[in-house]
């Protein structure tokens, strides 16, 4: 006999049963204010049956990916919550943390958004992802967001820390709430925490978000937490996780939604907006801008992510995929996007083939965007047809922040997984 065999089967009869019989169940866990220890929220943590082989939310969360139950797991879980908030808690407004894995995020979405839209009005709700998956779909995790922000939630970028090359695509997804590894609260002296700490804080301050240290046990952890820019806190020094809402203060505007809107739908060159000043120059003269953003990205602190489109993959020649071998075995994230681009048109970097129709395939856009860094080479062909070199663009190039991380969004939006 199959013992493996025999054992799926039986786990797969646990979670059947588990999630037919209403067997699951949250406990909740505060987030607290670290300046005036008001609590503002709650994190749903998911438990199974007392007693039973899946009660621990790990056993639970690896049984649904081992039988693709993972999207029926994560909606029960969310219906459960939504229920006790409005039950527990039937007087007085409350914010819900609640996880949802990535997979779920891009491929089944519409099985969380059929249960949010049980929420009772008074329930206000952060999803919160991982970082993890930024950079395995990166479009995918965009446009998921984007649903849910429409959906009236905020999103919680979770685990920030674990992989520090990571902090590249705070700026890009703009998560409402930063949540940072609860290791960084044992390591707050080295000097990786602190520059990990720095790019979220640098980010938050920019954005307007929350950052949540978890792994509170003891008041000399809050004050690492404060030290590490620390907006709100999680953790054992105030509740290991209960089955009810304790009294809290309804903070909304801490958790608002904020929707990145139309920038994954237009191209770079067509956020320039008012107030820019577009020049004219033939493309030998802005390769030299091309490459300064290019050394701009490898010497920064903090390295960030970089984006371009050349038009056409006939433009992304042999020099061209030396300097991009170079750039992705030092930068955590790079994209070359154009007409006909090869999944991989150089070693590590994501390729973007882009339709003959889209407009994108008629500009010439470099764009790095980092927890420090914002700059941009936004160009558009103007159809000359003379040598290479000697064709002419108009062209912006700029630092505005607001502006970069638009066309960032832009061309990651058209980034599909590999």
């Amino acid at each position: 006999m199959d013992t493996r065999q025999t054992t799926v089967s039986d786990t797969v009869t646990v979670l059947d049963d588990i999630l037919r019989d209403g067997g699951l169940h949250c406990v909740y866990q505060p987030f607290v204010d670290v300046d005036t220890g008001v609590v503002v929220a709650f994190e749903a943590l998911l438990r199974g049956p007392a007693g039973s082989p899946l009660q621990s939310p790990m056993a639970l969360l690896d049984a649904a990916r081992a039988t693709d139950r993972l999207a029926d797991l994560e909606r029960a879980s969310l219906l459960s919550s939504l229920q006790d908030a409005a039950t527990m808690s039937p007087a007085r407004p409350v914010t819900l943390f609640v996880n949802l894995e990535p997979s779920t995020l891009t491929q089944r979405l519409d099985v969380v958004l059929d249960a949010l839209a049980t929420r009772v009005p008074h329930v206000q709700v952060v999803v919160e992802i991982t970082e993890r998956a930024l950079a395995e779909d990166v479009a995918g995790i965009l446009a998921g967001a984007e649903r849910l922000r429409a959906a009236g939630c905020a999103i919680a970028l979770d685990d920030v820390g674990v992989h520090p090359e990571s902090l590249a695509f705070i700026p890009l997804l703009r998560p409402e709430v930063v949540k940072l590894d609860l290791k960084l609260l044992r390591t707050v002296k080295d000097p990786a925490t602190v520059t990990v700490a720095g790019a979220v804080r640098a980010y938050a301050e920019q954005a307007g978000a929350e950052v949540v240290a978890e792994g509170i046990e003891t008041p000399d952890d809050l004050t690492r937490a404060l030290v590490l820019g620390a907006t709100l806190g999680q953790g054992w020094l105030w509740s290991r996780g209960e089955r009810q809402f304790p009294p809290s203060t309804f903070r909304p505007e801490r958790f608002t939604a904020r929707p990145i809107g139309a920038a994954l739908r237009a191209t770079p060159y067509e956020l320039i907006g008012a107030g820019k000043r577009i020049r004219h120059a033939p493309k030998h003269l802005l390769v030299p801008l091309s490459k300064t953003l290019e050394l701009m990205a490898l010497q920064a602190a903090v390295p960030p992510m970089l984006l371009a489109a050349f038009e056409h993959a006939d433009f992304f020649r042999p020099s061209t995929v030396r300097r991009y071998t170079e750039l992705a075995a030092r930068l955590p994230f790079i994209a070359a996007l154009g007409v006909d681009m090869v999944p991989e048109p150089a070693p590590g970097v994501r390729g973007g083939s882009l339709s003959i129709q889209d407009p994108l395939a008629s500009e010439w856009t470099v764009v790095v965007l980092g927890a420090h860094t914002a700059a941009a080479l936004m160009a558009r062909d103007l159809g000359d047809t003379g040598p290479d070199g000697d064709r002419q663009f108009e062209f912006v190039v700029t630092y505005d922040r607001t502006v970069v991380t638009a066309a960032a969004h832009a061309m990651a939006g058209r980034l599909t997984r590999p």
